[in-house]
């Protein structure tokens, strides 16, 4: 028997595998690999990088016959973080930019004015009378240059929490479900 089959032997055992089917297993495993070397397969050939870690390989090929549980996965814990994080900074940018939006500038006046307006909007000096003229309505238009900045933060931040809705529903269908 080859010493790759005996580490899985040893990692079944640990596993607590019963003895009955890791020695099944073990005849399996021991089988294939001596016929795969008449074909003239190497071993690397036939497992891929398992061949280089038996543990794993015992591991995973135990919990896909249903004997042990599934091990977990490494990343499991990092991706919800990460969703997480992500989520925060897309709901802060959304919530900042609301408030932009709600409590400065753009603003638009109208303003009517009695007088004539003088040529260019420019304000007449101090103690000058200007002529009579026809009534004007002017347009006072004061703009922040901020805003179309405030604008397109508050689109970019629905739309990274609408990613961030697909990311979550999609992770929660990703996950193996609990066992009944």
């Amino acid at each position: 028997m080859t010493d790759f089959v005996e580490q899985c032997r040893r990692e079944w055992t640990r596993l607590g595998v019963p003895d009955p089917l890791a020695e099944e297993m073990a005849t399996d495993l021991a089988s294939d690999l001596r016929e795969a070397e008449a074909d003239g397969v190497s071993a690397e050939e036939l497992l891929g990088s398992s061949a280089f870690d038996p543990r794993s390989f015992a591991a995973s090929w135990a919990a896909e016959r249903g004997v042990i549980p599934e091990p977990p996965r490494r990343n499991a814990r990092r991706r919800p973080l990460a969703l997480l994080v992500f989520t925060g900074v897309a709901a802060f940018a959304l919530i900042v930019s609301a408030l932009l939006l709600l409590t400065g500038k753009p603003t638009v006046s109208l303003v009517r004015s009695s007088r004539a307006v003088r040529p260019h909007f420019v304000p007449a000096p101090p103690g000058a009378v200007l002529p009579p003229g026809p009534t004007r309505h002017v347009l006072v238009a004061s703009t922040s240059a901020a805003a179309p900045v405030e604008w397109i933060l508050l689109l970019l931040a629905i739309v990274a929490l609408g990613f961030a809705a697909w990311l979550w529903s999609s992770w929660g269908r990703a996950r193996p479900s609990a066992p009944a």
